[in-house]
């Protein structure tokens, strides 16, 4: 569903947009092949600006698909991009490439999330981790936020916790002011609420290996690992995530894929041990 916000204006929305990107008007004009005179008066609503304009702008401004729709509806021209439920039989190609890409993954986690991390699609990798956690937190649908931070969820056994969480969060506050979008915001603020789990012992065991030798390397000095208690071993991983490019579908531009890397070789060796092959 496209949010649309009746009382504001498509000019001031452009304004907003491209201060949040901190472009002038005349860098905006130059790079959508207009005039910094002209933006102004589309920002300032003195001119309205076509539909073509509209979705330049946007483009340049690297505005998120439904915010687009957004953009044009309130400027009063017909929504561009269609939002198909993943579900829906044209998706059969996507959710099917999906699959193939998680299996390919494993024996190391991946999963899918959409626009408000609900949980698409999921490997062998995944459930492997999820191991120990209570039936309530995985009874569809799942959330890959409420997973991770919820105290019966991961976050117990997340060794530094405390900077994980934190990037987490930060991730999702980007997120938030960047599609603007009341469920994400929902979803922060209740996640953001759960109080963090204490352990038992008060320190991170960040050089401690997998097999409870020292570990030759976490990963930190690249990227942030996570550091996850399971089985009586600390597994390392680093995260990425992907989305597709040029996406013409909101459903499809709200997609990510995320996959974690061992951070070391202990860690993927135990995932080899341990993920059905």
């Amino acid at each position: 569903m496209t949010t649309v916000l009746p009382d504001t204006g498509v000019g001031p929305l452009l304004r907003d947009w491209r201060e949040q990107r901190r472009i002038s008007q005349l860098e905006l004009a130059l790079r959508a092949d207009s005039s910094a005179r002209h933006i102004s008066f589309i920002e300032t609503g003195r001119s309205r600006p076509s539909e073509d304009m509209v979705l330049r702008l946007a483009e340049h401004l690297d505005i998120p698909v439904r915010e687009r729709n957004a953009l044009l509806v309130i400027a009063g021209y017909a929504p561009r991009y269609p939002q198909t439920p993943l579900d829906d039989p044209a998706m059969a190609s996507l959710r099917e490439s999906l699959e193939r890409l998680l299996a390919a993954y494993e024996p190391y986690p991946a999963l899918v999330v959409d626009g408000t991390y609900g949980v698409v699609a999921a490997n062998r990798g995944i459930a492997l981790l999820l191991e120990g956690v209570p039936e309530k937190l995985l009874t569809p649908p799942l959330n890959a936020m409420r997973l991770t931070l919820h105290p019966e969820g991961l976050a117990p056994r997340i060794v530094n916790l405390p900077e994980w969480r934190a990037d987490l969060l930060a991730q999702m506050d980007r997120q938030i002011a960047l599609v603007r979008s009341p469920a994400l915001r929902e979803l922060y603020d209740e996640v953001a609420a759960y109080p963090a789990p204490a352990r038992a012992d008060g320190t991170p065991r960040a050089t401690e290996g997998a097999g409870g030798e020292g570990r030759e390397g976490t990963g930190s000095a690249f990227a942030l690992p996570m550091l996850l208690e399971h089985g009586g071993r600390v597994l390392s991983f680093v995260s990425s995530i992907a989305t597709f490019n040029t996406p013409m579908d909101v459903t499809v531009a709200e997609l990510a894929i995320e996959t974690f890397l061992p951070a070391d070789r202990e860690t993927a060796a135990y995932l080899h041990a341990h993920v059905p092959s």
